[in-house]
Formats: structure tokens, sequence, C-alpha cells
């Protein structure tokens, strides 16, 4: 089950790094295999990768594979498959399709971790509603960056909202954990804060960071505060006291839609003191 709120990506190349970024308090720490690595050390960082993972707890742990239909995706999986011990998570890039999903998940067999698919283009977006419903998924991740590359548009709130929503739609109509792209703007807190709390009041679960220093800022948009948790208990027990049928509770109709959104806050809080 996925059920944090914060992801970091570290080079499968720097292996030096590892340690850190898992001490980070970073819900699944991700080991990168594709953007982050150039092409000469793709076989050293898939190494050291596999190598993490043989020799120590996997637990909290992800890999990033390349895309399964380039060459380097292919090995990435070859690898996998005969790999000892597997992550938790394994994150596919560039998914424009759910064979991608199926090729990867039937490859792995019983063994296959949580996929999380990311969707990076007009393509991938157009058929994330199929994408979604494919076989061992646990998440679903919006590459923004490749996105607004693909547009033409700076990687920035506006220009990316619609596509945002259209990929919270399919992760919410399939039950999947919705996972916002990266804030790349290392040196602005205040533009980090402002748009994780964008991104969970439009629905989603969690944040990709790029930065150790990025993660408190994620954690505390996406996990509901104590404020909220007891606003939540306090409005079902009114609600349940009623014989759970709509009233006026504090200036607002208290009915079914708004008791759905509760039980999701200690649903989801619930989740992540057990993760």
């Amino acid at each position: 089950m996925f059920a944090v709120s914060s992801l970091l990506f570290v080079p499968g190349s720097r292996p030096d790094r590892f340690a850190k970024a898992r001490g980070s308090d970073a819900g699944v720490t991700v080991i990168d295999l594709e953007d982050a690595v150039s092409s000469d050390d793709k076989d050293t960082a898939r190494a050291s990768a596999l190598s993490q993972f043989a020799n120590n707890e996997t637990a909290g742990w992800g890999l990033r594979m390349n895309a399964v239909d380039t060459a380097e995706g292919i090995c990435d999986l070859a690898a996998l498959i005969h790999a000892e011990t597997l992550p938790p998570f394994l994150l596919l890039p560039m998914v424009e399709s759910v064979v991608e999903v199926e090729v990867v998940y039937k490859a792995l067999g019983d063994r296959c971790p949580g996929l999380i698919p990311l969707i990076e283009t007009p393509k991938g977006l157009r058929h994330a509603h199929e994408i979604a419903a494919a076989k061992g998924n646990a998440a679903m991740m919006f590459g923004g960056g490749d996105f607004s590359g693909e547009l033409g548009v700076d990687l920035a709130w506006e220009p990316l909202i619609t596509a945002r929503q259209q990929f919270v739609f399919a992760c919410s109509e399939h039950k999947l954990p919705a996972i916002d792209v990266p804030f790349v703007k290392l040196d602005d807190d205040e533009g980090l804060a402002e748009e994780c709390c964008r991104a969970e009041s439009i629905g989603f679960d969690a944040k990709a960071a790029i930065h150790p220093r990025q993660i408190p800022a994620i954690e505390a948009a996406f996990e509901p505060g104590e404020e909220a948790v007891n606003a939540a208990a306090d409005a079902l027990r009114a609600y349940e006291d009623a014989g759970e049928k709509a009233i006026r509770y504090k200036g607002q109709m208290l009915e079914a839609p708004l008791v759905k959104k509760h039980r999701a806050t200690l649903a989801r809080k619930e989740r992540n003191s057990h993760a």
C-alpha cells in the first residue's frame, strides 16, 4: 500500500548519497536510474541500486527505472527479473500506454513491486484512465517537467493546472494515490509551501522532492493536521448522533459529500500513522 506524503529522488550514480537521502524522513526514497543518470553511468547506477536493495532493509525504498520501451529500460527490467531483492515501489517513466505497465507487471510476476506509472506527455494523459486501471499499480505520478517541455510552457502552476486536474480525475476513478511533480526552485520556500497547498486542495495525495530540505514543507501540507483531524472527528460524531441524516452543523449543511471528505481525512491520518 502506498500511504505516504513525500518522495525524495536520489541519483543512482551517487551511492554515497543513498543513506543521507533515506535519513531525510521522506516517505519513500527513490533511487533514480533515469533523468538523474548520464548515459555513461547507467550500468554502474543500476548495479549500485540493486546492491543497495540486496544488502539493506528495503522498507521505504523505490526505484525509477528507464522507460520500458528504451534500450536502458529493457536492461533495467532484465536486471530486476534476476535480482534477488526488489524494492517495495517501482516507478515507470514516460508511460503512454497501459501495455507498458502490463509488460513490467507480467515480467516480474508475483515479485512485482507496487508500480507507479509517471504521466509525462499529452499522449500519456489521454490514456491516463486506462493506465490507472492496470494491475499492479500502487499510485501514479504527474511528471510535470517533461509535460511542460512537451507543451513549451514554464514548469509552473498556471500552465499545468488543467493537466493536473485531468490527472487527478484518472487517479480518483481508480482509487490510486496521486503524486505531484517536484517543485524545482530550491531556494523558494514560500513558493514550495504554496504549491503544496494548491496540489493538496485539488486532490493530490503526495508530492515528490529533489532535495531533503523540501520534505518538511511537503509533509506539513499533505499530512492532516491535528485541527483538521479533530474537526473531522467532531463532525462525524454529530452526524452519527443525528442518525446519519443531513443536519445543520456549525453554520453549514452536514450531509453525505462532506461526511465522505471527513472520513477520508481520518482514513488518511490512520494510513499515514501506520506507513
